[in-house]
């Protein structure tokens, strides 16, 4: 146990110097999401990404894979940052940093990859290029594939095992779910209720024993689902932004005796028929992210904001307000947008102002950025509420979640 802990602490010290906080001109930080062997496969995975994030593709020759990354900078703390919002709030929960060089115009740097929350540096194999020694692979891919709840605690030496970087785990289930005993088919069928129109979303498995989420799975397509209790009781719930949150109530030992759910041709199809928001309906933008004390969206915000853009577009009647929240109600440092840069620190500045202020500035960025895109002004208003209504307290383990932005419809 000594030595295992001398060997931690003597990496955390390499990694460490290996990064400092004012890097080489010529070095970067990579905000990576998955490696890949066979580029077919990278660029599959830039495909899929690119719906929620601006990803990118480049070859790490050092390590001869093909890294898929969603922000690169020169600022060490801002990836770290994204790294860690895109492991709690979103699929990617396995996504590290690569601080080095994927330019193939610079000279080869050693790079290093590092999981944002423990500092640590990690080794990375690619889920599609073989390898000699498969039990050197399995450990790494129970630990991807459990779901998110299972997982141990950020920091535990358990978590912090070999990435093995393909697919977020709720897109895995599919494969690895195959041979889970009593595993079954699925299809749930997410679509437009007013002209059937297949929408992408996903849906979370509720253990309906415990309130608890214990997978996600992606819609519109087959996807092998474990039951998650022996009961079988357990609730489907699909939550995608501009429309009304739908769940059904099942039996998965006998699920076709829910009304509405069918088997066909070897899979239960359970049909999601959302409807969009209507006057009174708030909804929370789970996919909208800030930089930093900054009124300035990351790039990945870009596809739930246009998501709200469509939706004001297709009604023209629909007015908005916009809601601003932050974690507690501290005063301080307030990075402001410049030159219309909706989604980039570029020509950026900075001011002093309460915590109000910067939930008032992050609900404009949004107002000015849809108002760019050809929405009235008088369709659009802003609330900001700074720390005056949280979800969780300040200090709570969860209380990230109280920065957010809502969306109310006040007319329709």
């Amino acid at each position: 146990m000594k030595a295992s802990l001398l060997t931690a602490f003597l990496l955390a010290v390499r990694v460490a110097s290996a990064m400092p906080d004012r890097v080489d001109s010529s070095v970067s930080n990579y905000v990576v999401i998955g490696a890949f062997a066979i580029p077919e496969n990278a660029q599959k995975f830039v495909k899929k990404a690119s719906a929620q994030f601006h990803a990118e593709c480049q070859l790490n020759v050092n390590r001869n894979l093909y890294y898929v990354y969603v922000l690169k900078t020169a600022n060490k703390g801002e990836a770290f940052e994204q790294a860690r919002a895109l492991r709690e709030k979103s699929p990617y929960h396995d996504t590290w940093v690569y601080n080095g060089s994927l330019d193939a115009q610079s000279p080869v740097i050693k790079g290093v990859d590092v999981n944002p929350v423990t500092d640590l540096a990690v080794p990375v194999i690619a889920k599609d290029e073989p390898t000699p020694k498969p039990q050197a692979v399995l450990p790494a891919l129970t630990a991807v594939a459990e779901p998110q709840e299972s997982q141990p605690p950020a920091g535990s030496a358990a978590a912090t095992p070999a990435l093995v970087a393909e697919t977020p785990a709720a897109l895995l289930a599919a494969s690895v779910d195959d041979d889970a005993e009593g595993a079954k088919n699925f299809v749930f069928n997410i679509y437009r209720q007013s002209n059937e129109k297949a929408i992408e979303g996903e849906v979370d498995v509720i253990d309906a024993e415990q309130d608890k989420r214990k997978a996600s799975y992606k819609g519109n397509q087959s996807v092998r689902v474990r039951p998650v209790n022996k009961s079988g009781k357990i609730s489907l719930v699909c939550e995608v932004f501009g429309y009304r949150k739908l769940g059904h109530i099942l039996d998965f030992n006998q699920p076709t005796a829910t009304e509405g759910v069918t088997e066909e041709n070897g899979a239960v199809r359970v049909p999601f028929a959302l409807v969009r928001l209507k006057k009174g309906d708030i909804q929370v933008m789970y996919q909208v992210f800030f930089f930093k004390d900054a009124a300035i969206m990351r790039p990945e915000s870009r596809y739930e904001v246009n998501a709200l853009k469509e939706m004001l577009q297709e009604n023209p009647n629909m007015k908005i307000r916009i809601h601003g929240h932050t974690n507690g109600n501290a005063s301080g440092k307030i990075i402001q947008a410049g030159n219309d840069n909706f989604f980039s620190l570029a020509d950026s500045k900075e001011s002093f102002g309460s915590a109000k202020k910067l939930s008032e500035e992050r609900a404009e960025i949004i107002k000015g950025y849809l108002i760019s895109e050809g929405i009235a002004a008088n369709r659009l208003e802003v609330k900001a509420w700074g720390g005056k209504k949280p979800i969780y307290d300040k200090l709570h383990s969860q209380a990230q979640t109280n920065v957010r932005v809502e969306i109310e419809v006040i007319a329709d």
